[in-house]
């Protein structure tokens, strides 16, 4: 390797199906944690060969800095593996009231809260809602929907509460029966002889370990459920009057502040996870590793709890392009879009700057091809693509089998593009924790994540190029797959439009050639 463009990787790509290096033996705790970083031919999982990448590849080679921007719900800057991943605006002083290098914001050392001190949002039906007129027929539509939203979220909040109690219960049997406070599951499964109420703890400790379930993620849910019944879906509650702008007036701008973790770190959950994935530093033993550790996150907090505003997408957007990212992560999506077109002429703001934005599918294990379920932020206008820089992610498990394709994730051989893994994934979370999420939402960064290695290695390819090597060189999905939605054995083509997975290692191959 002489230059950042005159770079040959040289390895053995994996160009077909390997339906036999699948493990099947159950995951040991590392590969759970890391699962998505590995390679099938090497460790017999179907990650996306990130460390394969890199040992065998990149090596001591660290390319060119890549501005990895996050439109997400905040980051907690200061978490450790993320503290020398954050992006420095090197132009701006930092909290002198004066908007240094004149960009229209003031203070925005690493980014931008779109957001400013509100947290709980409305889902975007119920905005709608309140600008009809009541009885109308539209209004009575998104008021049938609301009421049984509201109920499926009271049923979640009764679940959840169960399983929080359960949690209680079944920890204080142990510790009585074992007769110590801290305890592993294995010494639960290894004591005997077991009593009844021992053996339904260990039942219910069984199910939490196999789910990623833990009392503090569960409590976070507990939390969401009742923030749909408080935020999401009252038509009472309004969440906006605290930034003090018009979000149906795209003119007014300068809202927002410098604070880009948000009010409250804990709300920072999401993209802190997100960025986790992307950015984390690769050295560390305790924590995670993220794809790439010479990218650097720029914040842009535009996502509340509830649905994001298509003005602070359209302006966070302008923000990455305007300010130096080449790659922009968005992991989230709405059903409704009344300001779309704000949306799309930011995407070409980007495709003329050359900035690729890397989409989450959605989670709700739908079709989302032209005519079928419509999730926003989208490409595709009247069937057509609008622009060539925008890749939407699906999700697959660490299963390589017909089970490869996560059964929450939306698919479409036209509007899906390529999958990433984005089950069972473990990252930072605030205050120097770590937890596993699922999601299309942990797919995207995983995508963005290698788009910013080729974009570091590849500086002269374009967004379009470099989109087109990800999905061509993409690792085959297994070869029958089942469909999220019907459960039917399919062609992983008519999944997404490269019917593959991200892979790095291969990406790096076919970006030399």
């Amino acid at each position: 390797m002489m230059s950042c463009s005159t770079i040959k990787f040289v390895g053995n790509p994996i160009t077909a199906p390997l339906v036999k290096y699948n493990k099947k033996d159950a995951l040991v705790e590392y590969e759970k944690r890391f699962w998505h970083l590995m390679d099938l031919r090497s460790d017999s999982i179907a990650g996306m060969s990130v460390n394969r990448a890199h040992d065998e590849l990149i090596k001591d080679q660290k390319g060119k800095m890549v501005i990895v921007a996050v439109i997400d719900s905040g980051v907690d800057i200061d978490h450790p593996v993320l503290k020398e991943a954050i992006w420095v605006n090197d132009d701006e002083i930092p909290n002198n009231r004066i908007d240094d290098d004149q960009n229209g914001y003031v203070d925005d050392v690493h980014g931008w809260n779109f957001l400013g001190e509100s947290e709980l949002e409305n889902m975007e039906s119920v905005r709608l809602q309140k600008k009809e007129t009541p009885g109308s027929e539209a209004f009575e539509k998104f008021e049938k929907d609301r009421l049984k939203n509201i109920q499926n979220k009271k049923e979640e909040l009764t679940s959840i509460e169960s399983m929080i109690q359960n949690c209680h219960e079944s920890d204080s049997i142990i510790k009585l029966v074992l007769g110590k406070e801290k305890y592993s599951l294995q010494e639960v499964e290894d004591f005997s002889p077991k009593t009844f109420a021992l053996m339904e703890a260990l039942i219910f400790r069984r199910f939490l370990n196999e789910n990623k379930l833990t009392k503090s993620k569960l409590e976070v849910y507990l939390k969401g459920a009742q923030g749909g019944i408080d935020g999401h879906y009252n038509i009472d509650f309004d969440g906006r009057t605290i930034v003090g702008d018009d979000p149906d007036d795209f003119e007014d701008q300068g809202y927002g502040n410098g604070n880009v973790i948000g009010p409250k770190k804990d709300g920072a959950n999401h993209g802190t996870h997100v960025s986790g994935i992307i950015a984390a530093g690769r050295g560390n033993e305790k924590g995670n590793r993220g794809v790439f550790d010479h990218a650097k996150i720029m914040v842009l907090r535009a996502v509340p709890d509830g649905d994001e505003y298509d003005k602070d997408i359209a302006l966070a957007i302008r923000y990455a392009v305007d300010n130096g990212a080449k790659v922009i992560n968005t992991s989230f999506g709405k059903s409704y879009s009344p300001h779309k077109e704000w949306v799309w002429e930011a995407l070409k703001h980007a495709e003329r700057n050359d900035v690729l934005i890397v989409n989450a599918a959605g989670n709700s294990g739908d079709n989302i091809n032209p005519g079928k379920k419509k999730t926003y932020v989208t490409d595709e206008v009247n069937g057509k693509e609008i622009v060539s820089n925008f890749l939407t992610v699906g999700a697959v498990s660490s299963s390589y089998t017909k089970e490869h394709v996560a059964s929450f994730s939306n698919f479409g051989s036209v509007n899906v593009d390529i999958f990433a893994p984005g089950s069972k994934i473990w990252s930072s979370v605030p205050n120097g924790k770590y937890e596993y999420y699922s999601g299309t939402s942990m797919a995207a960064p995983n995508a963005a994540g290698v788009a910013a290695v080729i974009r570091s290695f590849f500086p002269k390819l374009n967004a379009r190029q470099v989109k087109e090597v990800l999905m061509n060189s993409g690792m085959p999905l297994y070869p029958t797959i089942e469909n999220p939605k019907t459960g039917k054995l399919v062609n992983p083509k008519t999944l997404s439009r490269s019917g593959k997975m991200v892979n790095l290692y291969n990406a790096l191959i076919y970006a030399s050639k």
